[in-house]
């Protein structure tokens, strides 16, 4: 098993991984819209969405997967109305991938939060 960290101060304080790497998988926690360069979090939710796949893709890379790899993606957003918004981010990370996807409406640990995405990738 490997662990892979972002360094965010949310992976210490809340004791998880930003990736756990067993067998063939990779399981990716919840990534948020922070850019965790500055620790910012963007004001608009596309912009969220768009550093969430920043973040994974880097945290896939690191760990020697791709997005194609992805099978499962889950979405929390906290307002039905976003789903429009993030919608270009969607499909530019994942449209020609289509895992399959839930998406929950639900609140955020900070109030800045908007959007947070989990993937499953898979290589076997």
């Amino acid at each position: 098993m490997k662990q892979i960290s972002t360094g965010s101060p949310f992976e210490a304080q809340l004791g998880y991984s930003r990736a756990i790497v067993k067998g063939g998988w990779c399981f990716v926690s919840g990534v948020t819209g922070y850019d965790y360069a500055t620790m910012a979090m963007p004001e608009s939710a596309l912009s969220q969405a768009q550093n969430c796949f920043a973040t994974i893709d880097r945290v896939l890379a690191e760990a020697g997967f791709t997005m194609t790899d992805i099978v499962r993606v889950r979405y929390t957003i906290t307002d039905a109305t976003l789903v429009e918004q993030i919608a270009p981010a969607l499909a530019a990370a994942l449209g020609a991938i289509r895992p399959a996807a839930t998406m929950v409406v639900a609140g955020l640990i900070r109030p800045e939060m908007m959007v947070e995405i989990e993937v499953t990738a898979f290589r076997g």
